[in-house]
Order: C-alpha cells, then structure tokens, then sequence
C-alpha cells in the first residue's frame, strides 16, 4: 500500500530492516522534502514487492547501461513524473538509495542517481566505478552520491 513520505515527521516504517535505517529514513525525507517544495508533489513510497515492475526497471537499467547488479534488497520503490520527466526511486537495505531521471521528451535529461545513506559503506558493485561527492543534509546526515548518463532507451 502506498503512503506518502512525511519530512517533517521522519520515520523509518518500512525500512526497519536496514542497518542504517535511521539515515536511510532521513534520506527518504530529504527526497520527499525536495519534491515537494520544488513540484508541489507528494513523495509516496511502496513497498518494493508490491511494485516489482519498478524495481525490475531500475535493474534493467543498470544490468544494460552498466552492467551492475545491486546485491542488496529493496525494501521500497516509487515511480512518479514532474516537470516533463518520469522519476523512479529504489531505497535499498544497505541505505543505498537509486534514483532514475529519465525525460518524457526525447533528447532531454536521462540518468541513474546513486545515493549512500550516512554510515554505510561503498556497495563492491559500485566500488572503484565511481566517484561520490558529499552533501549535508538537515534530516539525513552526509549523503554521498554519483550518477551516470543513460545512453540506451526505456
């Protein structure tokens, strides 16, 4: 059942199981928060095995693009469209957290965001692939995060 992500209010339902769910919580928040001062939208998450044609989309993406696949499992997933681009999330176990951006239009935005929760490691399958800057957070701490380019079409 899907529920809408309170920023004010963090909390980590839905993501008990995760090491860092404190910090996975917080992250969660940030991206609703973002959604909804810049869109208006309302970040609304599912657990990721009642969507698993969402999950199944961002690892189709990321086995194609990269050939990546992501150890851990998904707890919960999203797919919504802003501003002309259809936006897919992934919160993982680990507190890694992957974001697709990919534009309606054709020759518009199309990317893969990776997002570390606070006190997690580096996941082996992005490890030496890339490299993560750092942003603080309010509700979630130090974010590490990267992307990539999607070249293919989905």
């Amino acid at each position: 059942m899907p529920y809408t992500v309170d920023f004010k209010n963090v909390s980590t339902g839905g993501l008990e199981s995760s090491p860092v769910a404190e910090t996975l919580a917080g992250l969660r928040a940030n991206e609703s928060r973002y959604y909804s001062n810049k869109y208006g939208h309302d970040f609304t998450v599912s657990p990721a095995s009642e969507v698993p044609e969402v999950v199944d989309y961002v690892s189709r993406i990321l086995k194609e693009e990269r050939d990546i696949v992501i150890e851990s499992r998904p707890l919960e997933a999203t797919t919504f469209e802003v501003d002309g681009l259809r936006m897919t999330y992934v919160f993982y176990e680990s507190g890694l957290a992957i974001n697709v951006m990919y534009s309606i239009e054709d020759g518009g935005k199309r990317a893969v965001g990776f997002k570390l929760s606070d006190g997690m490691e580096i996941p082996e399958e992005l490890g030496t692939r890339f490299k993560f800057a750092r942003q603080k957070s309010k509700l979630a701490g130090v974010i590490r995060g990267s992307y990539f380019v999607i070249k293919g079409e989905y």
